[in-house]
């Protein structure tokens, strides 16, 4: 720890805030305190002191002081916590003082994090977790993340490194005790069930549909179709705001449009894209294309047709056809439908599903 230069950093949310922290760790930290506030503080308990700049006197802030002294910090390092009154000015000026401290500098992104892992208090899984905790965004991703950081996957993992060493001790003891035909044979068989029990648990493990990268990365569903089957009013309706441009000229989505919402704790990213058509212009073509490469990438894709068009064939995405389980129809523009017509349609659906009748019943009704 020694060879590590001390650093510092903001460790809260840039901008103007009730309170701002400021991270110092390193071998230099305890004589940086004390040059700020006098004298260290009692460790690990929380101390109002007054915080000076040494060159001159001057005050800087009033803060609350954090001194954990080595091992027992988030970094393993000597690691001091400043936690001072939010405003740009306060924060600026106490970082252009620890900026003039020899051998102590900016800290980079992640840093701290780095020797935490270097020092042994994290390991990569908890690590992961820690960036997915920061990242978290819905109560699923947060809750998966704290058990991440809490070493949840870690000792999953390092259970299964000590049933393989189990049984490849097992294994040493069958070829070292050869000649005794029982003991070798014995070994051999409780180090058969270990691999074959451990094979499965990392089988399931490895099989459970993503839904670890789903909650963190986020479930993808592209909204596909031609032009003017109802793809900006679906996300429109979806996202509760007008995030695309609704028009009954083709081509009027070009590009991607995303939208992400929280859906039960599961962040969903719908993707509305361009009209599949055949089409002369290069721009257009160019939407439709990235329109394909999303399909391609979707978790789901819903393939919206107007009930009034003609039955139609699947666009081929890269071999994607109407069969792929990912694939989702959707007839849309129902309510444009005249009722008999309707009736044909909805043969199959329940008297609730169509709006014309709805609006027939109502005014039966008054």
């Amino acid at each position: 720890m020694a060879s590590h230069p001390t650093i510092f950093a903001l460790s809260s949310g840039a901008g103007r805030a009730g309170v701002a922290v400021v991270r110092i760790s390193g071998p230099d930290a305890a004589s940086l305190l004390a040059s700020l506030a006098g004298t260290l503080p009692p460790p690990r308990r929380a101390t109002l002191r007054r915080l000076r700049d040494p060159a001159n006197g001057q005050l800087l802030d009033q803060a609350l002081l954090l001194w954990f002294p080595a091992p027992h910090s988030f970094t393993g390092e000597p690691c001091v916590e400043l936690h001072l009154h939010g405003g740009p000015a306060v924060v600026s000026a106490v970082l252009e003082v620890l900026g003039r401290f020899t051998g102590c500098g900016l800290a980079e992104p992640g840093a701290f994090t780095r020797r935490a892992f270097e020092n042994g208090k994290l390991d990569l899984a908890e690590v992961e977790g820690l960036s997915d905790l920061i990242d978290a965004q819905t109560h699923r991703q947060r809750l998966q993340a704290l058990g991440q950081l809490g070493g949840r996957l870690s000792s999953t993992v390092e259970g299964w490194r000590q049933r393989l060493i189990q049984a490849l001790g097992l294994t040493e003891a069958a070829i070292d005790f050869s000649d005794e035909g029982d003991v070798s044979q014995r070994a051999l068989d409780d180090a058969h069930l270990l691999i074959a029990t451990l094979q499965g648990e990392v089988s399931a493990a490895l099989s459970d549909g993503r839904r670890g990268e789903i909650i963190r990365d986020g479930f993808k569903v592209a909204i596909i179709g031609a032009p003017n089957v109802g793809k900006s009013s679906l996300i429109n309706a979806l996202s509760r705001r007008d995030v695309a441009i609704v028009s009954d000229e083709p081509g009027t989505t070009r590009d991607v449009i995303e939208v992400s919402l929280d859906l039960d704790g599961i962040p969903v990213l719908f993707a509305d894209t361009a009209g599949l058509r055949e089409t002369a212009g290069k721009v257009e073509l160019e939407g439709i294309r990235r329109s394909l490469g999303r399909a391609q990438e979707a978790d789901l894709i819903l393939w919206l047709r107007a009930v009034s068009d003609a039955e139609e064939q699947f666009p081929t995405i890269a071999g994607l056809d109407r069969n792929d389980g990912r694939v989702l129809p959707v007839r849309t523009k129902i309510d444009l439908l005249t009722p008999p017509r309707a009736n044909e349609d909805t043969r199959r659906m329940k008297p609730s599903h169509a709006p014309w009748q709805q609006q027939q019943r109502q005014q039966q009704q008054q």
